[in-house]
């Protein structure tokens, strides 16, 4: 078994604190996601970098990593001392079990127990709309599993995060299948974590005088007022109108200056007229 460099997967230093972690993930995440990525073998390396993430964004997680890890370099041949498991067991806890769908190496470090964990087969991904993922869902399936098809249900729980594993347990002697989450690309909203993420289109008028704006979320469409003097790019917050959690996330509003286009002499009149009445250099803070 080679050893792998968490660190060296998302880009960081040893040193990085949990943000820089969290920072470096969303990026890679975000650029081999298979539904967007045409990076070559972008599923394998987005499994990677969860992996990766898997770890690093837990304290304990990353503190018995980084003891075990320091004398260790990408590629090289790894065993686990004998006495792992009952070293970094940590009074029973069993932070440590998730290790499906994950690589043989994490298995061996974080796989929980002493006897051999449950077979288990990895079904792939589960496509889900971000709607979906929000409220929980049920979804119907059919498996198939040494030349025959089985019907097979999984439930999906409200404010489930995007790569978390589902598994089915087995019927029988057939092993559980282990599912992992990706969310479909949604026409309006990004995630950040618990996070909700949206742009809103506003005239610059509004964004000048300020205006009250139906502005969609996950839970229903809220009436957001704009302060007058807004700019591109500056971010409102809704409290609690993320994903459910403890605590639950927020959803922020991106704003985004929509310019009338000046299509007609009527409309070209007046950009010439806002022209000679604002006097405005739009550079004016340049060195």
């Amino acid at each position: 078994m080679q050893f792998k460099d968490y660190y060296e997967t998302l880009g960081v230093a040893r040193a990085a604190d949990g943000a820089a972690v969290k920072l470096a993930y969303r990026k890679l995440a975000r650029k081999y996601h298979p539904d967007v990525s045409k990076e070559k073998n972008a599923e394998d390396k987005f499994k990677a970098v969860q992996e990766a993430y898997e770890v690093l964004k837990d304290p304990e997680k990353r503190s018995a990593y980084d003891q075990l890890g320091r004398d260790y370099r990408q590629g090289q041949q790894f065993r686990p001392p004998p006495d792992w498991q009952q070293r970094f067991e940590h009074s029973g806890n069993q932070q440590f079990s998730d290790a499906n769908g994950f690589s043989d190496f994490f298995s061996s470090l974080f796989g929980g127990a002493a006897e051999p964990p449950a077979a288990s087969a990895d079904a792939g991904f589960l496509d889900v709309t971000i709607e979906e993922a929000f409220g929980g869902t049920k979804r119907r399936l059919t498996v198939s599993e040494n030349g025959r098809t089985r019907p097979l249900e999984v439930q999906i729980p409200a404010g489930v995060s995007e790569g978390q594993a589902m598994r089915v347990a087995g019927v029988g002697n057939r092993p559980a299948l282990v599912f992992r989450i990706r969310f479909k690309t949604h026409e309006l909203y990004t995630l950040e974590g618990k996070n909700v993420l949206i742009n809103l289109p506003l005239a610059p008028w509004e964004a000048a005088l300020g205006a009250k704006v139906a502005v969609p979320t996950l839970k229903g469409t809220v009436e957001l007022t704009i302060p007058a003097g807004s700019q591109a790019g500056q971010k409102l917050r809704l409290r609690g109108r993320g994903f459910p959690g403890d605590p639950s996330g927020d959803q922020f509003v991106i704003l985004k200056i929509v310019t009338p286009p000046a299509d007609s002499a009527e409309a070209k009149k007046a950009y010439a007229r806002m022209k000679d009445d604002f006097k405005f250099d739009a550079r004016a803070e340049w060195p």
